[in-house]
């Protein structure tokens, strides 16, 4: 294999990838510095976390200011609204968020309602997300955590810039989910079937409680290949790595533990195992023993989440907005990352997933969102429920004809469907001089 360094030459293991003396006259950074995207408009964190004026007040009482507390939908901009939040007491052990991806598109309601535009140039889009994730960091408590939905589109850049943020060493998972099935198909790339969960903590110390799934059959048919009248077994060795020299060393049933291992247990022990009838001896004498599959066997989630999809037949209830996503992911995320009473904020919070697990976790909450969409689908969730999907997409009466939409996704819901939810719907008071009409509509729902 050629390197590119002769015989004669003396070099170290990694001169590979060392600096020449005279090839490369630019020197890499050092390794104290930090890795940003920069582009014209990009502000400092102390700029977009200084203090904006707002003022929040619900519709019915438009001239009495209110703090956002918790358990609200909050029509506003996101950016005001984590603002505002930020620059009070509260702190929240959750953010979740499922921005727009960049993808180009238009998204739309079931009933054809404009949703909200998802075509932005890249710079824009950075610093668009930048800002809110800079603040999202400020509105998190000390041991809370964060995750970004996300598809490919925006992936990397979202990375680059929570690296900045929250420190490249906070970056706990990237996950992909599984959206769709393998319909999902085109002729000249591979099938689009993930998008993809940046989870990151505000710091090393943050709250964890692992959540856990009961394993498919294929898995257990696989790790428990074995059954006898107690039930279904696996064979594990009785030895482990290490010599001892106390009664773990010795020898047992005349066989000694293999070289540099050891017994799991004492002699007197696994003689106990092998009359009970938990010691499976092999055609050449060599001893493992037999553990059972237990009833409450549980498997904790990877980095590759399979049992999230989106909505797909009739019978699963939605609100029906665009991007909605799997309720039953939204109350894992919340009860992984969170413990009742918590305060959890989704600043893109849409259909109302969020706030809807937060709900029934037992969680405090506070959703954002400045489509007028997003908030009649919030609204009417948390007062009345969710309906069953019912067809695709309702068709046009204008023409009569089955109108194309980009990027429809809906969302299973399991339990507390249709349970009327306590909450405030608050809106910024600066809105409502030109929007009175469409704030008065969202609060009679």
């Amino acid at each position: 294999m050629a390197t590119g360094i002769t015989a004669r030459e003396k070099h170290s293991p990694d001169a590979l990838t060392a600096a020449i003396p005279g090839r490369d006259p630019y020197p890499l950074p050092d390794p104290s510095a930090v890795a940003t995207l920069t582009y014209p408009g990009r502000l400092e964190a102390d700029q977009v976390i200084a203090p904006i004026q707002s003022s929040f007040v619900r519709p019915d009482r438009p001239e009495t200011p209110i703090d956002l507390e918790p358990n609200a939908f909050v029509l506003c901009d996101n950016l005001v609204g984590l603002n505002a939040i930020a620059n009070s007491p509260n702190r929240a052990r959750l953010i979740y968020l499922d921005p727009p991806y960049n993808t180009g598109f238009d998204f739309h309601s079931r009933d054809l309602k404009h949703a909200y535009k998802d075509d932005w140039h890249t710079p824009a889009y950075i610093e668009f997300m930048r800002r809110r994730l800079i603040l999202a960091r400020e509105c998190l408590a000390d041991d809370g955590s964060i995750y970004i939905h996300i598809g490919h589109q925006m992936l990397g850049h979202l990375k680059v810039i929570m690296d900045e943020i929250f420190g490249p060493q906070n970056c706990r998972n990237i996950i992909s989910r599984r959206k769709c099935s393998s319909k999902n198909f085109t002729s000249k790339q591979y099938a689009n079937i993930h998008d993809y969960l940046l989870f990151y903590s505000k710091s090393k110390s943050y709250y964890w409680d692992q959540p856990t799934q009961a394993p498919s059959k294929e898995w257990l048919d696989r790790e428990y290949p074995k059954s006898d009248q107690r039930g279904q077994y696996k064979l594990v060795p009785v030895h482990a790595p290490g010599t001892r020299n106390g009664e773990t060393g010795l020898p047992w049933r005349g066989k000694n533990p293999p070289p540099g291992k050891h017994w799991q247990y004492a002699p007197s022990k696994l003689d106990q195992l092998d009359r009970d009838g938990f010691i499976h001896w092999s055609k050449t004498g060599n001893p493992r023993r037999k553990v059972y599959l237990s009833a409450d066997k549980a498997l904790p989630y990877t980095d590759n989440w399979d049992a999230f999809r989106d909505a797909h037949h009739q019978s699963i209830k939605i609100t029906g907005y665009p991007t909605e996503k799997n309720l039953n992911m939204l109350k894992m995320i919340v009860g992984a990352s969170s413990e009742p009473g918590d305060l959890v904020i989704d600043p893109f919070c849409g259909s109302g997933s969020t706030l809807h697990a937060a709900s029934d976790l037992g969680r405090r909450w506070i959703g954002l969102d400045e489509s007028f969409s997003a908030a009649e689908a919030s609204l009417h969730r948390l007062k009345h429920g969710l309906t069953a999907m019912g067809d695709y997409v309702e068709r046009d009466a204008a023409n009569d004809r089955q109108p194309q939409l980009e990027g429809l996704m809906f969302q299973e819901s399991t339990g507390g469907a249709n349970e009327a939810r306590e909450f405030s719907f608050v809106v910024d008071q600066e809105i409502l001089p030109a929007f009175r009409e469409q704030v008065d509509e969202l609060a009679a729902i």
